[in-house]
């Protein structure tokens, strides 16, 4: 059973502008099903697709089933059956032997800067980077499937 242990932070816009980082992915995630308790995504990078199935979170923990697909598949599928889709650019970020997963969101999600950190148990200690800020694991507006029908710029 695949089991997704996340947290997510804002990220300080000064910070990131003037740290080095490594070159980002571009990702185009789309949404077959979006609704409490579950989701199915389609993701696309230039290289290849994945589509993923998402539970509801208890605590910090939630099912996930993740399986790569052929890029064209995925893009098919968002032009075909997505009913939101989102756009980002992706950095892996290495900080004290774990990755941390910075999202550049863009189009209507731009000025949006989220990082995600996954864990092997819940009570997992690790550092913050110093361009970390404020934790939004739970707030549900900085979902990807909310971001997708909601974006940033209507908050």
């Amino acid at each position: 059973m695949g089991v997704e242990i996340e947290r997510k932070f804002l990220v300080d816009h000064d910070q990131w502008l003037q740290m080095p980082k490594p070159i980002g992915t571009y990702f185009r995630q789309g949404y077959l099903l979006s609704e409490p308790g579950k989701t199915i995504r389609v993701r696309v990078t230039p290289d290849e697709g994945f589509i993923t199935i998402k539970g509801g979170t208890t605590g910090l923990s939630r099912l996930e089933y993740e399986y790569a697909i052929p890029a064209i598949d995925g893009e098919e599928l968002l032009d075909n059956f997505a009913i939101s889709e989102l756009k980002k650019r992706r950095y892996r970020i290495d900080v004290a032997g774990k990755v941390w997963e910075v999202d550049e969101f863009l189009g209507d999600n731009k000025g949006l800067l989220v990082a995600e950190i996954e864990l092997e148990s819940e009570d997992e200690k690790f550092i913050l980077p110093p361009w970390v800020t404020t934790e939004v694991t739970g707030d549900a507006r900085y979902y990807n499937s909310n971001l997708s029908v909601t974006p940033f710029c209507r908050w």
